[in-house]
């Protein structure tokens, strides 16, 4: 094997492009060239693609993501990073927003098609806490992560959606017909109260007697240190899945890392895509 054979196996290794990984501490990664079964207009700039998956479908916990190899793309040979919207025995769904050559590419695939995938990735949201009332946020395409695990809680709580117009509230009937109350807030006013979901956020627990609420979050950061900072003022318990740009999803490249609290060191680096991109929020150490 020549050096530049050597170079090029190793850095399709540590992309996952043609290899699956099995890491410490997480499921095994498995690799699939999976069949479009459906890829639909969602509404605005967002789309469902569902794609046949027997092998990952079953494994995907809440809060985990799939990595897809953008197609026709020469240039780019790094993954693109999905949370899963859904799963089942047989397939995985996405829900997505056209923002970049990537997704442009992604977005232009027909049902019928293959598209190249490795997954579950991450460590996703712990179980619910019994006794404790649900809560979840949402933030534009970050309500895609709070599927899987609203679907199988007996227990319904209250679901929060923010977006800054109508057409980035996504999800919502879904969560009333599984019986949520729905809060929703935009910062155009177009669609639930005008502002920030905090603030809608604020109120309702304002007026709440008690605070024995269990939080899990998606969407941009600012929300989720917003709400990460709520959770430690009031006392409870705040998951966030937090948003980093990724390059190789397997925790190999170091791109995604955050800075975690560590009651020796003061804190320490953890890759999102590995030891993530779920944390408590008592864990992230917030960059001033």
């Amino acid at each position: 094997m020549t050096g530049t054979e050597t170079k090029s196996c190793f850095f399709q290794f540590f992309l996952c492009v043609k290899c699956p990984f099995v890491f410490r501490g997480i499921q095994p990664l498995k690799q699939e060239q999976t069949r479009i079964l459906e890829h639909r207009h969602e509404q605005a700039d967002y789309w469902v693609m569902q794609l046949s998956a027997p092998g990952i479908g079953p494994e995907v916990r809440p809060g985990q993501f799939i990595g897809l190899q953008a197609p026709r793309l020469d240039n780019a040979v790094l993954r693109r990073p999905f949370s899963v919207y859904r799963a089942d025995n047989e397939s995985v769904s996405i829900l997505y927003k056209v923002v970049g050559k990537g997704t442009a590419a992604i977005n232009r695939l027909l049902p019928g098609e293959t598209i190249d995938i490795i997954g579950p990735l991450g460590n996703g949201f712990p179980e619910a806490t019994p006794g404790l009332t649900p809560v979840r946020i949402g933030g534009g395409y970050g309500a895609a992560a709070l599927q899987l695990q609203a679907r199988t809680l007996q227990k319904k709580g209250t679901v929060f959606f923010g977006g800054r117009t109508a057409s980035d509230i996504l999800c919502a009937d879904e969560f009333k017909a599984l019986g949520w109350t729905v809060e929703i807030a935009t910062e155009d006013g177009s669609v639930g109260s005008r502002g920030l979901v905090t603030d809608t956020f604020d109120r309702w627990l304002d007026e709440r007697s008690d605070t024995d609420i269990e939080l899990f979050a998606c969407g941009p950061e600012g929300m989720l240190r917003a709400f990460g900072d709520r959770a430690v003022d009031r006392d409870f318990k705040a998951w966030l899945s937090m948003d980093r740009h990724m390059a190789c999803g397997v925790g190999a490249c170091l791109t995604c890392v955050i800075k975690k609290n560590d009651p020796e060191k003061g804190w320490q680096w953890a890759r999102c895509c590995k030891d993530g991109p779920v944390f408590e929020s008592r864990e992230i150490a917030w960059d001033e």
